[in-house]
């Protein structure tokens, strides 16, 4: 019986997943969408979303008390890649991406920020490929 266990174990070990997941979102939050397995994308779908929630609810509480925005902040910091290089090799910050352009775009809608279509199976080891991405 498979009572209250969470999550996928993707054939990794613990710190594998956590790096995994961590770097799909990051990518995900810079890109706006990205190519991946099926398993990964429902894996990180959740994970996801719950930061995108923690981002809305941090702009919201930093209205009434700065202190709370910043815990919100720090929160979604240790749960991601917070620095990235992009194409010309200059450091992206992907926090202040999700704080101040993917956030206040979600503020009236309740949930079901990212979207899944399906693209076939990959050539190699017929994986079904997913494109994983932000509403």
């Amino acid at each position: 019986m498979r009572h209250r266990v969470a999550g996928k174990k993707l054939n990794r070990s613990t710190a594998h997943r956590k790096a995994l997941r961590r770097n799909l979102v990051t990518a995900l939050f810079y890109h706006g969408y990205v190519e991946t397995t099926e398993a990964k994308a429902k894996a990180v779908r959740g994970y996801a979303e719950k930061l995108i929630t923690l981002a809305k609810r941090g702009l919201a509480a930093a209205e009434e008390d700065p202190s709370r925005g910043v815990h919100a902040r720090r929160l979604a910091a240790s749960r991601m890649v917070r620095w990235i290089r992009d194409e010309d090799g200059n450091w992206v910050d992907v926090l202040a991406i999700l704080f101040e352009e993917i956030a206040p775009h979600y503020v009236d809608r309740p949930g079901g920020y990212t979207r899944t279509y399906k693209l076939g199976h990959r050539k190699g080891d017929a994986a079904p490929m997913v494109l994983l991405e932000l509403v």
